[in-house]
């Protein structure tokens, strides 16, 4: 039977040798391989260093402390997104303010920003859902206006691009390598800054609060990745540019199938970008010929496994309902009721990626 995932971790024999040398070093904890990886990734990226630590929701967590963010001060952000990127700002007892989001880009709106500063705004996390970048150039240029801390979730954005520029520069970035992320290293994270008292206090709180061992300058958290994790990374940045190749390849053959189908509406991808498909997020509209939820299940009859991201906003979630979360957000409303991701994972055979499109026409 056909079982098309939805995701697919490439592991190789680079990265099972990679992991052995490790094992066999003794080292299993923070090592030199994590200085290694984070070397790399900075180097990649664009930025002066990079901070590797145990989850794209501890990278969050971390550069919002490191950033100066205290109890009582507000952050905007997106309400259409995985909830790390909000309950960050919840761990350090401040408060999200959610900014409804585009119908087309699935990003926060950047002209309704402004609306939501206020006296206690102290930063804009921005989430480049799905591997698109948001629009940069106004959001910066309102965190100036405002003297606000820019964040970058970019832990679907590996890769991704503005005006030529990697994200995770513009601002503090903080990226993800859950095994369904565009690399991987099982679990871990990554922030990236070129700013050095940044970087400086995102270590100490990765690790206790310490500069030097076994001396607590600030409170800190144990976030640290290991080698095992790092010797992963080391291999996957290598093959990252080639993995989002594929996604965009195979983004574009579905794009060009779903957008002759009625009721089904692809990505819409922004000029100025790079986007890396981390998701292929499509629309499903009224006047398709079931709902998002029939199709769901008629594509999962078939072997191919979809997934709903998100099925709910964030401010509607049962914890922000406790939290008096009652914002009108039509946007990220609507969106939830209608977006399906279909599978673009590089792992993809030219044959899998017909037989998804074929299976939607003949339903």
């Amino acid at each position: 039977m056909i079982n098309i995932d939805i995701s697919s971790p490439i592991l190789g024999k680079n990265e099972f040798n990679a992991v052995r040398n490790v094992l066999k070093s003794g080292m299993l904890a923070q090592g030199p391989r994590v200085q290694e990886f984070e070397k790399l990734f900075s180097s990649y990226i664009g930025t002066k260093y990079g901070i590797a630590v145990n989850s794209g929701t501890a990278a969050l967590h971390i550069a919002l402390l490191s950033a100066g963010l205290k109890g009582g001060d507000e952050v905007i952000t997106s309400p259409f997104s995985f909830a790390a990127s909000a309950n960050a700002v919840l761990f350090c007892e401040a408060k999200p303010v959610f900014v409804d989001v585009d119908q087309n880009t699935f990003n926060i709106n950047s002209d309704l920003i402004e609306e939501k500063i206020t006296t206690k705004t102290k930063a804009i996390i921005v989430v480049h859902l799905f591997g698109q970048p948001c629009e940069l150039d106004k959001i910066v240029n309102i965190c100036q206006k405002y003297d606000l801390i820019l964040i970058e979730d970019a832990c679907q954005a590996h890769g991704a691009e503005y005006f030529c520029k990697k994200v995770g520069t513009f601002g503090i970035g903080c990226f993800s390598f859950y095994p369904t992320k565009n690399m991987t290293t099982g679990e871990g994270g990554m922030i990236t800054t070129d700013d050095a008292a940044i970087a400086e206090k995102a270590r100490m709180i990765r690790s206790h609060g310490q500069r030097e061992r076994y001396f607590h300058e600030i409170l800190g958290f144990n976030y640290r990745m290991t080698d095992i994790s790092a010797a992963l990374g080391i291999c996957q940045i290598e093959k990252l540019d080639g993995y989002n190749k594929k996604r965009i390849e195979n983004a574009k053959f579905l794009d060009k199938e779903i957008r002759n189908i009625k009721g089904l509406v692809p990505p819409f991808v922004l000029s100025n970008v790079k986007h890396v498909f981390h998701q292929f997020t499509i629309k499903v509209a009224d006047d398709f010929k079931m709902s998002r939820d029939e199709l769901k299940e008629s594509l999962k009859n078939k072997g191919i496994t979809t997934m709903i991201y998100y099925p709910l906003p964030i401010d509607k979630q049962p914890l922000y309902r406790k939290l008096n979360y009652n914002d009108f957000l039509p946007c990220s409303e609507k969106l939830a009721k209608g977006v399906l991701s279909l599978p673009v994972h590089p792992s993809l055979t030219k044959e899998e990626l017909k037989y998804i499109v074929q299976t939607i026409k003949d339903i």
